[in-house]
């Protein structure tokens, strides 16, 4: 592949990596098989079949937990206190427009936007393109992603695949 090419392609997928997308400023609806909310703490914990959508986002997982902002108005109990952070485990997967990344748990923080996904496989796909790695590391106001690979055994660092296939990703012109 020569070198101007492979620029292209990687601008290509840089731009895809923008399409996940998660908000501190859009409602969010939640829906699990159980809630609790410990008001003392300002968290609430879903569990069983966790899904939140937002936007044309939706998030799956085993269980979330919600932190509230301490000190801040409203209340867990009824969701109206301001949000400071998401976390989720067990299965983890998140699909916004055409993009979809998995993991085994991850992180959201609404104040700055970071979403953190992470676990032994982290994929993230749109159409044939794939990025696997161990970290995905997505800065929702910028677009702007890390991917980190697998650690092999105790003293190694992995590497970070990725699989494209010219002209799919959506939007993308020929160069």
């Amino acid at each position: 592949m020569a070198p101007v090419q492979a620029v292209a392609e990687n601008s290509r997928m840089q731009s895809a990596l923008t399409g996940l997308s998660l908000s501190g400023k859009e409602p969010i609806q939640i829906e699990s098989d159980k809630l609790e909310v410990r008001e003392a703490d300002n968290v609430a914990v879903f569990s069983g079949n966790v899904t939140v959508v937002q936007g044309p986002t939706l998030l799956k997982a085993g269980k979330m937990t919600v932190y509230y902002v301490k000190g801040g108005d409203g209340s867990a109990a009824t969701g109206s206190a301001n949000i400071d952070r998401l976390e989720v485990d067990d299965k983890v997967y998140v699909k916004s427009n055409t993009q979809v990344a998995t993991g085994d748990r991850g992180t959201f923080d609404m104040k700055t936007e970071v979403l953190v996904l992470s676990g032994k496989e982290v994929v993230l796909s749109e159409g044939t393109n794939v990025l696997v790695g161990c970290k995905l590391t997505v800065q929702m106001q910028s677009g702007q992603a890390q991917v980190e690979g697998c650690k092999k055994g105790e003293a190694g660092s992995g590497r970070v695949m990725m699989s494209i296939t010219p002209g799919s990703v959506s939007g993308s012109q020929n160069q």
